[in-house]
């Protein structure tokens, strides 16, 4: 029908123009945000000292011309190609888009792994007809957009281009040309455009409200136009209404158990009329939470989960790498807000726990209590009961859990290699175990170790290698120092409202995981964001923008931090001591310490008698090297086998960022463990280590 057909045109051409007008106006927005902060970046003090550790950060806002929407060049509407890239990453895409434009002359865009035949070129889809219709609707369209120019932010030359692009088309077929697939330029565009889309598969905050709208336009022009088919055709309308009461009648249809699905058009190779077909949507919010186990399995490493059980209750996962012949095992624990992600999170080359795996050591990850999902084995456990902890837990509690589950699990694969005479001895250990700390993790291990000593019992381990670890921390910034006052003053008001630091509710999850990806899009907004944090934790030059865009920042868990653990941080910083959690009185120290003042773990470094090797970074505003260097004193006093290196590091460059001179001195600390021999393995008890010391004063 003549008319029938107008409406449609009508339909869809306002359509579109309010898609442009919308998708323009979001993006001028997002502009006047990214110019506001590189604004405000620009006049804060000390800024290029906190950015320069983060690789190819740029500060300077790109600005990007608007484009024609799609539709205007194969007929389809730029919602439909929208959806049909739904997997695909905004900025990879965009890049891509503008590589192809630059160096071929077809526009090329790479498609899906699922999708890669559904391409075809614009020039080839359309007869000589075709295209002037379509750059007299360019020129209409251009013509309607003209008041708004001014508002919207597009150029002058854009409509130039269109009125230059109509008059140059050319007036024959082209000739057929190579397949783009096969230029390797291309090929190697679409790897990288693959690899990108393996490691984040976010959508940002921004390109969420993009498709909001385009779904929102598209349904309510799709009203308009059943309204316009019911007035221009009641007959049709009638017989529609009819049928679909007769089909209701014959039984109701269970709407809830349907996937959502969203009809868009693609073009055939041949026939340019758009078919309908239908994308279903499994995964709306497409947040990234993939976990360690994802990022191991897709690398093509073995992977195994253990669940640990602490003797308070608290269920933990220790990870594994498996190689269950090997008597060279390592044991790795992340720091505060962090996770087993952070030592694998560099992919394959710049991660410790791949490096040891490929060196031949058995790989286990250690995971702190202190997620939102609070697992534990009392399923009905309210948030302040399972917040109650401090670091005395995870040096008490946490880590013997875990490491005597390595224990176990190691002398079970390799049982078969041990006599009946070891098999009595409850010290026998056919492995060396080694354990590489990161902050927090740090100052857990030496109080397990210690802690164990004190009780006459094995702590299993062979070697410590603690980057940047906590327990001292007097030498800090104003920021933290004005933290713990507040703290220590506010304690007793605090502890009962707040039992810990993390975000409680998905959605507010979600919007960080998201946020993180709108970060690294707007490069003003990020670098603005990195400052702020950075001025929080006094300036360290850590990325910590990127760490918030690490998948266990998700909206299905996260790493959280007791009220405790940061009272506790703030005790140490008072007293310039490595001490045990202060329960607030004398009645409660004594109950738990058996003294009124809490144990002082730096007076017991003598009972350490495994070597220490200590790494702190000039940069590291956290945890300072004079703080490192406070530890490495201590134990030398002490009469422990310790070593002392400082690296060019911030922070958290110690795991999130690839340092390869960092993993070499890693692997080259693992390598002074010696080679396990068949005597039994045996620790001096305290009470021999006692008698030894009370010999040597006598001589």
């Amino acid at each position: 029908m003549p008319i029938q057909r107008l409406v449609d045109n009508v339909l869809a051409i306002t359509k579109e123009s309010v898609k442009t007008f919308t998708y323009e106006s979001l993006n001028n927005i997002v502009r006047l945000i990214n110019g506001v902060s590189a604004l405000l970046l620009a006049i804060l003090p000390g800024k290029t000292s906190i950015l320069e550790g983060i690789h190819g950060w740029e500060l300077r806002p790109t600005f990007r011309g608007p484009k024609l929407p799609r539709w205007m060049g194969n007929g389809a509407s730029s919602f439909n190609q929208f959806i049909h890239n739904l997997s695909v990453e905004s900025d990879t895409s965009s890049s891509l888009d503008e590589s192809s434009e630059e160096e071929y002359s077809d526009d090329y865009i790479p498609g899906s792994p699922l999708s890669q035949s559904s391409r075809v070129s614009r020039a080839s889809s359309f007869t000589k007809y075709d295209k002037h219709r379509i750059n007299w609707i360019r020129k209409l369209f251009m013509w309607f957009l003209l008041p708004l120019k001014f508002f919207l932010g597009i150029p002058v030359w854009l409509y130039s281009l269109s009125s230059s692009s109509s008059s140059s088309a050319p007036s024959t077929p082209r000739s057929p040309q190579p397949s783009p697939l096969h230029s390797p330029r291309r090929l190697q565009t679409l790897k990288d455009h693959f690899v990108q889309r393996a490691t984040d598969r976010r959508r940002g905050v921004v390109e969420d409200l993009h498709l909001a709208f385009e779904i929102s336009i598209e349904a309510i022009f799709d009203i308009f136009r059943k309204a316009a088919l019911c007035i221009l055709a009641p007959f049709d309308t009638l017989r529609e209404v009819l049928r679909w009461v007769s089909s209701h009648s014959t039984g109701p249809r269970d709407c809830l158990s349907q996937d959502v699905s969203v009809p868009t058009a693609t073009l055939a190779e041949n026939d340019p009329t758009p078919t309908e077909r239908k994308t279903t949507f499994h995964h709306s919010l497409n947040t990234d939470a993939r976990t360690c186990q994802d990022v191991i399995t897709e690398l093509g490493y073995p992977y195994e989960p253990i669940r640990v059980v602490t003797a308070d209750g608290y269920v933990l996962l220790l990870e594994r790498i498996p190689r269950r012949d090997a008597r060279k095992v390592v044991y790795l624990q992340h720091g505060i807000l962090d996770s087993s992600m952070g030592w694998v999170s560099n992919g394959v080359v710049g991660s410790p726990a791949f490096a040891a795996f490929d060196q031949g050591y058995d790989v286990f990850l250690g995971n702190f209590r202190g997620l939102v999902s609070r697992e534990h084995v009392n399923k009905n456990i309210s948030s302040r009961h399972y917040w109650r902890y401090s670091i005395n837990e995870h040096g008490t509690e946490d880590e013997p859990a875990m490491i005597e589950k390595i224990h176990e699990i190691k002398v079970s694969e390799l049982k078969s290699i041990q006599s009946d005479q070891e098999e009595e001895t409850n010290n026998y250990q056919p492995y060396k175990l080694c354990a590489i700390c990161h902050s927090l993790g740090g100052a857990g291990i030496l109080m397990y170790v210690i802690t164990q000593r004190i009780k006459d019992k094995p702590h299993r381990l062979s070697r410590l290698i603690l980057l940047s670890p906590a327990g001292f921390h007097h030498d800090s910034s104003f920021m933290f120092t004005l933290v713990e006052y507040v703290f220590l003053v506010l304690a007793p008001v605090l502890a009962p409202l707040v039992p810990a630091f993390y975000i409680p509710t998905w959605f507010f999850r979600m919007l960080l995981n998201k946020l993180a990806r709108d970060f690294h899009n707007l490069p003003a907004v990020g670098g603005l964001v990195q400052t702020l944090m950075s001025y929080v934790v006094g300036g360290d030059s850590s990325n910590w923008v990127g760490v918030l865009g690490l998948p266990h920042y998700n909206m299905n868990d996260m790493p959280g931090v007791s009220f405790r653990v940061a009272l506790h941080l703030a005790q140490m910083k008072r007293t310039k001591k490595f001490k045990m959690f202060d329960y607030g009185s004398a009645a409660a120290n004594m109950e738990v310490y058996g003294s009124p003042e809490p144990l002082d773990l730096g007076e017991y470094y003598g009972l350490i008698d495994i070597p220490v090797d200590l790494v702190a970074g000039r940069k590291d505003r956290v945890i300072r090297p004079s703080m490192i260097r406070k530890h490495y004193k201590l134990m030398k006093d002490s009469g422990v086998e310790v070593s002392y290196n400082e690296f060019e590091y911030a922070h958290l460059d110690f795991t999130f960022s690839h340092r390869e001179e960092l993993l070499s001195y890693v692997t080259s600390r693992l390598l002074l463990v010696g080679p396990y021999s068949k005597h039994l393995y045996r620790q001096k008890s305290l009470k021999q280590r006692k008698k030894d010391g009370t010999r040597e004063q006598q001589i």
